[in-house]
């Protein structure tokens, strides 16, 4: 499967403001620019031989910590209403998963816990020049020494995935797997937010103008 990446909203902002001298360049992001989508598709698939499309009742909950489940919250809901009509305004038509769709559409909420320990020396500053030398104290040529010190951090990562399915190819490969043609993630903060699910998937959907039926 040949995969083309293509990432928006606040990629080149936190990659110019990482670049920067301040500590926390993201503390003055909205949450709306620390959100980022990419899409992920087979440029060999043409996506107008497909016509019809079945998408799941419920959402998939996967942690990292090998938990799992299948939830349909309000939230859940409104996630598949909203992308089951993104798919039908590009002309696919929705059926039962029992009439034999071409296509497949998967939904998963990701939950990643992350814990971490930090082994840090000294302060990036203490190399500068202009930094106090250890000769104003009366000790020319020596050096500093920082003794080293840790931490521990845990962050979460909450994310969605959509995944389309080829099904109308599917006893064609001869190897019992199916293939995903067509991928979103959907990252940053307030992705689990009901608020933001119609502009998120617009936002994924505006980027993948291939993804459109001709029959």
């Amino acid at each position: 499967m040949k995969k083309i990446w293509i990432l928006m909203g606040a990629s080149l902002v936190i990659a110019s403001l990482i670049s920067s001298c301040r500590k926390d360049p993201i503390d003055n992001l909205s949450e709306e620019e620390t959100r980022i989508y990419v899409t992920n598709y087979d440029k060999d698939v043409d996506f107008g031989t497909y016509s019809t499309f079945s998408i799941v009742d419920s959402v998939a909950v996967v942690t990292n910590n090998g938990d799992y489940s299948k939830e349909l919250t309000n939230y859940d809901q409104q996630l598949i209403n909203t992308v089951k009509q993104s798919f039908i305004d590009r002309g696919y038509k929705l059926v039962d998963k029992t009439a034999s769709p071409d296509l497949a559409v998967n939904l998963t909420r990701i939950d990643n816990t992350y814990s971490s320990v930090v082994i840090g020396g000294p302060g990036y500053w203490s190399g500068w020049p202009g930094y106090w030398d250890p000769g104003y104290w009366g000790y020319p040529g020596w050096g500093y020494y920082f003794p080293p010190y840790y931490g521990v951090f845990n962050y979460k990562e909450r994310s969605v995935a959509i995944d389309l399915v080829d099904l109308k190819n599917a006893a064609k490969e001869g190897d019992n797997q199916l293939t995903t043609i067509w991928n979103a993630m959907l990252r940053g903060q307030g992705v689990w937010n009901s608020n933001n699910i119609e502009s998120m998937v617009k936002a994924v959907f505006d980027q993948s103008t291939y993804l459109e039926t001709t029959l």
